[in-house]
């Protein structure tokens, strides 16, 4: 017998390889203890599976299974590579397959789908939700896709292929296709039964957009709303008439934030044509707000943004994300060189500024870093637009001065201690104005990068402070030649 085929029957009876799995209630432990569990369980499997590809035993992998919710499991995964993946992923049965399946980031789902037989790949494709199923496939090699489409039956076939239709990054690929409308001349037990006939296909049926003949939307009613009022009412009377919805063009960022906003647990998609085609639901929110938050920490940090598990991932690879970011801030910073280079002669006249070059630079980088971060995340939660640039500017002019004036006091200390009262004064004078000058880039470009459709993250903390450092040395040598007559 192969080893595939033992670890498909799932019916070897061998001594355990590894000790026995935790409780499942381990869940009532502290959070602490939990972590603590997830981490050696995942050491546990990691060795089980080595054992198993060497042995065949497969008894203490299939016990810490069991006894794992779907998420620790797709994490476990994740870490993995294609090989073992694949193989403990064999160890599923069906249903719970396709629940841990769901779990993974589309670049892991193809890694376990590569190694799944014909069927095992149909079966598990079949049951995928729509919209899990799409945006798999919208990011997978076109073989892969078409070999999906071409295996599923018609009625999932036609839903996949309508979502793949939207934009890359529009809510369309993340909405759930399958929605229970209701017509709006229903009374409240029609409208039950309604729910009890079609929502036995649909991904949820709490929030149930209300529809007119054309199938636009008029309004939502929840299913509490229903259960909790008398069988002969009529849903109009219960409905919200003005809800909050998106386009299927919008971008999925921004209808997941539109729900943070709201509070709503499902908000409603419609075409141009204010038709209901779909509902995006919180889990699937919640995986947009992950993946744009992830894709902007970064970038801020100056790394191009990857894919899959930081576990998973090969050394390289991380190196390759980040160098070609390194070498353009690498090449911003010669700025910084030219400028020390023209001021070399006031520098000879009064060799004791070079001290405080990078405690200046360094406050003024993370002055503008931190005005940066708070933009770019005002930016994304809403709390700003592009039309208030030029409140932005003035406000954080203004904090940046503040800033500036706290540092210059303990900085006129600090070099009248060292280098004399002289020196001193010019460091106090160019703190503040490099504060405020940096707070003010720093709040002022993600905006402008906004303006000009560029992400905000990208002009965020790293490439303000190279700016920075280099406008801060002009001030710094230019105050020191005022300040001392050089």
């Amino acid at each position: 017998m192969s080893q595939i085929d033992l670890i498909e029957a799932r019916h070897v009876a061998t001594d355990t390889v590894v000790p026995e799995a935790d409780s499942p209630r381990a869940d009532q432990q502290s959070s602490v203890a939990e972590d603590h569990s997830v981490t050696e369980a995942l050491e546990i499997l990691s060795e089980s599976v080595r054992h198993l590809v060497e042995t065949h035993r497969v008894d203490g992998a299939m016990d810490w299974l069991d006894s794992r919710p779907p998420h620790v499991i797709a994490d476990a995964l994740a870490r993995m590579d294609a090989v073992q993946a694949g193989v403990v992923f064999r160890l599923l049965d069906k249903d719970r397959a396709i629940t841990v399946f769901e779990e993974l980031e589309p670049v892991d789902q193809q890694q376990i789908l590569q190694g799944l037989r014909e069927k095992s790949f149909r079966d598990l494709v079949e049951a995928m939700d729509p919209d899990d199923r799409a945006r798999m496939l919208h990011e997978a090699p076109a073989k892969v896709a078409k070999k999906v489409l071409a295996g599923l039956s018609p009625r999932e076939r036609r839903m996949t292929a309508a979502l793949l239709g939207y934009p890359e990054g529009s809510v369309g690929l993340y909405m759930t296709p399958e929605v229970v409308a209701l017509p709006d001349n229903l009374t409240v037990a029609q409208a039950l039964a309604w729910v009890r006939a079609k929502g036995g296909n649909a991904e949820t049926v709490y929030t149930l957009p209300v529809v007119d003949r054309g199938r636009r939307l008029t309004g939502i009613v929840e299913l509490r709303e229903l259960v909790l009022h008398a069988p002969e009412a009529m849903v109009s009377e219960l409905v919200v008439t003005e809800p909050a919805f998106v386009r299927a063009t919008d971008s999925a960022e921004k209808a997941a934030r539109l729900m943070s906003s709201t509070n709503d647990i499902n908000l409603v998609v419609v075409d141009s044509e204010d038709r209901v085609v779909g509902l995006l639901t919180i889990d699937d929110a919640m995986e947009v707000l992950e993946a744009a938050d992830s894709e902007d920490v970064a970038k801020q940090a100056g790394s191009a943004p990857w894919e899959g598990h930081y576990m998973a991932a090969k050394v390289f690879q991380l190196a390759r994300y980040r160098a070609l970011w390194l070498m353009l801030l690498l090449f911003a910073a010669t700025l910084t060189v030219s400028v020390t280079d023209v001021f070399s002669t006031t520098l000879e006249q009064a060799a004791s500024l070079a001290l405080f070059i990078p405690l200046l630079i360094g406050a003024g980088g993370n002055a503008g870093a931190q005005a940066a971060t708070a933009c770019v995340r005002a930016l994304a939660v809403g709390e700003v637009r592009v039309s208030d640039l030029f409140k932005v500017i003035w406000r954080e002019c203004r904090v940046g001065l503040v800033l500036g004036s706290m540092l210059a006091a303990a900085g006129l200390l600090i070099g009248t201690l060292f280098v004399g009262p002289k020196i001193a004064i010019v460091v106090a004078i160019t703190l503040v104005i490099i504060c405020g000058w940096a707070a003010t880039i720093g709040g002022t470009m993600p905006l402008l990068a906004k303006k000009f459709r560029i992400d905000p993250a990208v002009v965020s903390a790293p490439m303000v402070t190279t700016l920075v450092d280099a406008t801060g040395l002009i001030i710094y040598f230019t105050t020191a030649k005022l300040v001392l007559g050089i």
